[in-house]
C-alpha cells in the first residue's frame, strides 16, 4: 500500500508508470518490459502477448472487517511453494509486486544482486523475506531512484496533517496451471482456479474476469485504477522477425512497429531524466528573472487569481480542498 504516512522506512511513493517499472526492470537486469494496458479487451491483450503478468493498481478502501483476509472469489493457497514475500513497510508494494512476480518466472534471467536476494531468501517464510527485501539498501535506492527529488519541507510549520488517498499495487499471473493473485498485504497467495488449453491466452482470460469482477465492486463511476502488463521485451522477436522478411511486405510493418518501440523508450528516458532532476534551482532563477524584470509582483498577483478560480472550481463540484 501506497500513502504519505511516515512508516515508510525510506521508500517512497512510485507512479503507476510503464517507464518507471520498466526501469526499475533494468536496474535489476531483467530482459522483460511494463507497458500500459487500456482495455482488456482480446486485441489489446494480443498486441502485448506474451504477458508474464498483470500489475493491478487500485484505490485502498478501508473495511471494517480485515481487508487482509479476503479472497474476492478466489482461496488462499497455504501450500503455496513459489515465491511470496509480504509487505512490511509503506509505499514498497510496486516493487514488492514485481518481485513476487519475477519470482515465479521460471529460468528468467536477473542481474546479480536479484539473483543472490533470491537465492538469500529462499527458505524464508512470507514474513521474513519481506523483511529481507525491504531492508535491502540497492533495493531501495533502485526503488527511490525515479522519485522526484524534493528540497522544499513544510515540517515544523504546524499545519494541519490531513489523510492522503492509498493506494495498492498486486499482481495476477498464471503459476503451475493456475491463476494467481499475489497481493502482499494478504497473508497467503490467492488461487482463482485452474486454466486449460493455450496456457498464456487461458490465464490472460482468467485473469480479465477476475479483475473486471473486483472493479464491479467500486462505484459505476470510479477511475482510480491502472493496469500494466509485464511482458516480453518485444524489440529482439521484432529485429529477428525483420532480418528474415527483408524482402517481403510485412517488413515495412515490422519496421514501423520497432521505430514505435524506439520512440517510446526515447519518450520514458526523457521523463526518468525529468523526474531525476531537481527543479527547484530553475524555479528560483525564474523568479529571480522576474523579480529583475519588475515583473514579480504581477505575477504572483496572476497565480493567486488562477489559484483562486481553481479553488472556486473545485468547491463547485464538492471536492476536497486539502491539496491546495
Amino acid at each position: 500500500m501506497e500513502d504519505g504516512n511516515d512508516d515508510s522506512h525510506g521508500w517512497n511513493l512510485t507512479e503507476s508508470d510503464p517507464g518507471v517499472f520498466t526501469e526499475l526492470l533494468k536496474t535489476l537486469g531483467v530482459p522483460l518490459q511494463v507497458d500500459d494496458l487500456y482495455s482488456l479487451d482480446a486485441d489489446s491483450l494480443a498486441a502485448l502477448q506474451p504477458i508474464r503478468a498483470l500489475i493491478f493498481l487500485f484505490k485502498w478502501i478501508p473495511t471494517s472487517g480485515d481487508a487482509s483476509s479476503s479472497t474476492a472469489g478466489g482461496q488462499y493457497d497455504r501450500d503455496f511453494h513459489g515465491f511470496f514475500a509480504h509487505q512490511v513497510v509503506q509505499n514498497a508494494c510496486a516493487t514488492l509486486a514485481v518481485l513476487n512476480a519475477l519470482g515465479n518466472i521460471p529460468a528468467l534471467t536477473t542481474g546479480t544482486q536479484l539473483a543472490e536476494l533470491n537465492a538469500f531468501t529462499k527458505e524464508m517464510d512470507p514474513q521474513t523475506r519481506g523483511m529481507v527485501i525491504t531492508s535491502a539498501d540497492w533495493l531501495r535506492e533502485a526503488h527511490n531512484s525515479l522519485t522526484p527529488p524534493s528540497a522544499i519541507s513544510l515540517d515544523g510549520l504546524g499545519l494541519q496533517k490531513t489523510s492522503e488517498d492509498a493506494y495498492h499495487f498486486i499482481v495476477y499471473m498464471p503459476i503451475m496451471g493456475s491463476l494467481y493473485e499475489l497481493d502482499g498485504l494478504k497473508q497467503f497467495p490467492v488461487r482463482h482456479g485452474a486454466y486449460g488449453g493455450n496456457r498464456r491466452r487461458m490465464a490472460a482470460d482468467s485473469a480479465v474476469e477476475t479483475i473486471e469482477a473486483r472493479i464491479a465492486t467500486y462505484p459505476a463511476a470510479a477511475l482510480e485504477f491502472s493496469l500494466l502488463a509485464l511482458r516480453d521485451d518485444p524489440l529482439p522477436l521484432l529485429e529477428s522477425r525483420l532480418s528474415a522478411l527483408q524482402d517481403s511486405s510485412e517488413a515495412a510493418e515490422i519496421v514501423v512497429q520497432i521505430s514505435n518501440e524506439n520512440s517510446k523508450r526515447e519518450r520514458w528516458a526523457f521523463e526518468n531524466s525529468l523526474r531525476r532532476h531537481n527543479h527547484v534551482g530553475l524555479v528560483h532563477a525564474l523568479a529571480v528573472a522576474l523579480a529583475k524584470a519588475g515583473r514579480l509582483e504581477s505575477s504572483k498577483e496572476s497565480a493567486k487569481k488562477v489559484m483562486k478560480e481553481r479553488i472556486e472550481a473545485r468547491k463547485a463540484k464538492g471536492a476536497d480542498m486539502s491539496d491546495d
